[in-house]
């Protein structure tokens, strides 16, 4: 699990225990740079981010209205982009794609998404498409699971235990919801064709070309899914 302390009103990812559910490596090698000598973490005005060679993921658990949300994932976005010497400071610097997918217009080899939800908002920049998105877990509409899940990904739900059911479906939903966002396709997606279960610790798909990663934090309270593109020379 990772852990979320409190600095500055903002509650942070600070400390961090290993539970990988990780496509490709070890959660800790993510985050914690553990192989690569990198710092644990980089907090600057109470916002928490991680920067790992070309990706920088910034998670921010901080209870705000609903309506204001938005501009403070923006926020996260802005402090990201410093470390790229980048000053974001209005919406006018974005431009959206054929689909709606947003991007910048002065940069836009710089790639970035962002997430937000009831007392938490996520970003990710990389030099890939990419994708993030980020959940408080609650109880899960079974209506949702018929028409966005795969049968196995459904059975998986069913078969968790009582107490673990909504915590299984948002980490799937997640999932899907990265990778849609990665492709920048829009809601019109099928999204129950988008299928992921996971064994050993593991993320398993089928879909090629992508990397996903997985964050569940405060005990289960969140979860958030990242997806990357890989480069078509790997």
């Amino acid at each position: 699990y990772i852990r979320p302390e409190s600095v500055d009103k903002h509650r942070c990812l600070r400390a961090i225990t290993v539970r990988p559910y990780i496509y490709t490596r070890k959660i800790a090698e993510i985050i914690m740079g553990a192989h690569m000598g990198a710092p644990l973490l980089d907090v600057s005005g109470g916002l928490c981010y991680n920067l790992t060679g070309d990706i920088m993921i910034a998670v921010s658990l901080i209870d705000i209205d609903k309506k204001n949300q938005h501009s403070h994932a923006h926020r996260l976005l802005r402090e990201c982009l410093k470390k790229r010497n980048v000053e974001y400071s209005s919406s006018e610097l974005i431009a959206k794609g054929e689909y709606g997918k947003p991007y910048l217009k002065e940069s836009p080899q710089i790639k970035f998404n962002l997430s937000h939800a009831d007392g938490i908002a996520a970003c990710i920049v990389s030099d890939r498409e990419c994708g993030i998105d980020c959940e408080r877990v609650r109880a899960y509409r079974p209506n949702v699971m018929k028409r966005a899940f795969s049968p196995k990904e459904a059975e998986l739900v069913e078969a968790s235990e009582q107490s673990e059911r909504d915590l299984m479906f948002f980490r799937l939903w997640t999932l899907k919801e990265a990778y849609v966002k990665t492709l920048g396709t829009g809601i019109s997606y099928p999204l129950d064709t988008a299928e992921f279960l996971f064994e050993d610790n593991r993320i398993i798909t089928d879909i090629a070309g992508y990397k996903f990663r997985q964050y569940i934090i405060g005990g289960g309270e969140y979860v958030v899914s990242v997806c990357e593109k890989l480069s078509e020379t790997l």
